[in-house]
């Protein structure tokens, strides 16, 4: 079993030095390095929220563009607190490393992450280069939507309550329309967990555009369409030797195949 794994990771790596593009895939895992909580089932959700433990509130019925409806202080409450989170978190070892192993290639780096926290914004990487498919925390909508505009978060500082899990007024606002504004990364549109449609609700994101905010790129919410996944350096840098180097598992990036394949390089 010993050989056939390192037979594979020498593969894995030899497959990185004769590459001139590499695309990397992320998903929870990448962040547990850095500390962040995956919420990994329930009872993980249960122990980073404590208020929403105690009130039987699952991951599902919070994390939903409906809970900015029916109880907004809570919504916010959650949302608040994990925006301050990572903007407090710095990125782990392991983004320092992939980057530059990309900077040795040709057509360098593209990161495909179902990840909102924006590390990798953070670790350095363009953001040209950052696809960012469930959204960005750090980027705001309209709940009613009145516009399809997004805008940053920069100017929210929340104050959350947490032994209650809700975030003191003045919650953030539409700068277009005064209704209430959510996440980038709760999508409008999603179906809450009764199978019902949130009031007002419409989906956001029906294209793979990238629209520009103070002089700055950032992908929309959205399922990517086949040729926005086709970067015309990536396709050919890559070809039929795709090499997809992210952990999608809740476990510590350093311990997952991908962390020992670009150790290896290295």
């Amino acid at each position: 079993m010993t050989a056939r794994i390192d037979a594979a990771l020498d593969a894995a790596a030899a497959l990185l030095r004769s590459a001139d593009g590499l695309l990397i895939g992320a998903g929870a895992g990448m962040g547990v390095d850095s500390g962040l909580p995956d919420f990994r089932g329930g009872d993980g959700f249960w122990r980073a929220y404590p208020p929403l433990a105690a009130a039987g509130i699952r991951f599902v019925e919070i994390a939903n563009p409906h809970a900015f409806d029916t109880d907004p202080a809570l919504a916010w409450g959650f949302y608040g607190h994990r925006l301050a989170l990572y903007r407090a978190t710095a990125p782990h070892a392991g983004f320092a490393i992939l980057r530059a192993l990309g900077d040795r290639l040709a057509h360098g780096t593209f990161i495909f992450t179902s990840n909102v926290d924006g590390q990798f914004g953070s670790a350095g990487f363009a953001g040209d280069r950052i696809v960012e498919c469930h959204g960005s925390i750090h980027h705001l909508q309209c709940t009613r939507p009145c516009t399809a505009a997004i805008w940053s978060a920069d100017a929210v500082v929340p104050v959350v309550d947490t032994a209650s899990c809700r975030m003191d007024p003045p919650l953030p606002r539409c700068p277009h329309c005064g209704a209430l504004a959510c996440t980038l990364s709760c999508r409008r549109g999603a179906r809450p967990v009764d199978g019902r449609h949130a009031p007002g609700a419409s989906s956001h994101g029906k294209t793979g555009r990238q629209r520009k905010e103070g002089g700055a790129h950032h992908a929309r919410t959205h399922t990517p369409r086949r040729d926005s996944l086709e970067h015309p350096h990536l396709g050919r840098s890559l070809g039929h030797q795709r090499l997809c180097c992210g952990p999608h598992l809740a476990r510590p990036w350093s311990e997952t195949t991908s962390g020992q394949v670009v150790q290896a390089v290295q």
